[in-house]
């Protein structure tokens, strides 16, 4: 993506008996956090009943490959937020303005800048909830152009000036757009302690003039990413540079939701826990890792570059991010090649094509198919991947390989190689985390 910035978002109340204040950079504050809902699950407003099972996999894998191309470039208390599942992303309850305007946002770790539709719309897409109307907020401001956040986002060449005014523009790498003004408003969370997590002065931009592959359900991107303009960078002092998620399995009960924290409930410890240095790299929105190798029963995939004269030079630092809102895990093809290979040695079934040919490796389900455990080697983190995150019934009587071969420079580890672990982020000591859990218990 030209800009770096892609997610959807739209912003909910949360009843709050108790508010608990948090100032954007402020200093260090116990946390917060809140439900994580999948956007398909019977708790998301946008469940469809009459979808099947196989009809929204298939789109979150389409997104999956549309989302790719998108990356392609040339202060208060604990606070916890449900993660509602949807078609592969994940709504996060949130509220913006003072009074709150009611809505859900997707979480995304692949994002910056926050920004939501707003009256008046010269050119919006159609949403669902009603446009946000700055001028019946009390907290709403719009920044001059030598306000710090715009100057940064200047840097980067989002923003731009007009009548000493801060404006943004951003284009996507698949041709949609957001352009608005640069503001400051209230966000409001919920929090584990039972009440809710108002933030002030959070930099987001009031989009105008928004276009392109944007979903009804969504009336703009919340950024959770690593570059200055996103939400845990703007809180990073309040938080202390730490956030975490633990995402449940697609098949989970619909009351079961994932959740994500911010600030101390944040900490990954305990028993298994292991962690890799996040690699600093351009742009800085995205939460680079080193992947080694992959290792299926006994056969090593390894991401080493080779040599003419012997030895394999070590695997390019940051050569793979993590992404909450990709669903599918994108491979370099020679690596996806390798581990094709060493599956189907490995595997005893009958293999199948996809009626979608999407996928590539896929095996008629049965009661008795199955498949190794693919054991993901990151620099100092052996992560053991559950079976069913790597092969997932697609349609009926069809389970495929949830990883692909992709063309593109950038490696994504998406959502489903994610699930049934906390993974905590610290954006001080620059290390992600991944404890193995069921993440229906958190």
């Amino acid at each position: 993506m030209a800009a770096t910035f892609t997610i959807f978002a739209l912003f909910t109340t949360l009843s709050c008996f108790c508010l608990i204040s948090i100032e954007a950079g402020g200093s260090a504050t116990p946390g917060f956090g809140t439900d994580l809902i999948h956007r398909d699950s019977p708790r998301s407003p946008f469940y469809n009943p009459s979808r099947t099972r196989s009809d929204r996999l298939h789109a979150a894998f389409r997104r999956s490959v549309s989302r790719a191309s998108r990356f392609s470039f040339n202060q208060p208390s604990d606070i916890q937020s449900d993660l509602t599942s949807g078609s592969g992303e994940y709504l996060m309850k949130i509220s913006i303005g003072s009074p709150p305007v009611n809505n859900l946002a997707i979480a995304d770790t692949g994002s910056d800048l926050t920004w939501i539709q707003c009256q008046p719309c010269t050119n919006c897409y159609k949403q669902n909830y009603p446009y946000f109307d700055p001028k019946k907020s009390s907290t709403y401001k719009t920044l001059s152009c030598d306000a710090k956040p715009c100057v940064a986002l200047r840097d980067d060449g989002t923003s731009s000036c007009d009548n000493n005014s801060c404006s943004y523009s951003i284009s996507y790498g698949d041709q949609s757009t957001s352009g608005g003004d640069v503001a400051e408003e209230t966000f409001t969370f919920g929090s584990t302690t039972g009440g809710s997590a108002v933030v002030p002065k959070v930099t987001f931009g009031c989009g105008h003039d928004n276009q392109g592959t944007f979903n009804e359900s969504s009336s703009g991107i919340v950024g959770l990413g690593g570059g200055a303009a996103s939400l845990v960078r703007q809180l990073e002092r309040s938080i202390s540079g730490k956030f975490s998620y633990c995402l449940v399995p697609l098949d989970n009960p619909p009351t079961v939701s994932s959740k994500i924290n911010f600030g101390s409930n944040a900490v990954v410890s305990g028993p298994g826990v292991v962690s890799t240095p996040l690699v600093s790299k351009s742009p800085a929105t995205f939460y680079y890792v080193t992947l080694e190798s992959l290792t299926v029963g006994s056969k090593s995939i390894s991401f080493k570059k080779s040599k003419v004269d012997g030895d394999g030079e070590a695997a390019e630092e940051g050569n793979i991010i993590i992404d909450s809102g990709t669903t599918l895990t994108l491979l370099p093809q020679s690596i996806y090649d390798n581990l094709e290979s060493a599956l189907i040695a490995a595997i005893k079934g009958k293999r199948v094509s996809d009626p979608q040919n999407l996928f590539t490796l896929c095996y008629q389900s049965t009661g008795d198919l199955k498949v190794p455990p693919i054991t993901a080697h990151f620099t100092g983190a052996d992560i053991v991947l559950l079976p069913t995150s790597t092969f997932l019934e697609v349609e009926v009587g069809i389970t495929c390989l949830t990883m692909i071969p992709t063309s593109l420079d950038l490696a994504i580890w998406g959502n489903l190689s994610q699930m049934d672990f906390l993974i905590g982020y610290d954006l001080v000591k620059q290390e992600v985390f991944f404890k193995p859990t069921d993440c229906s218990k958190q």
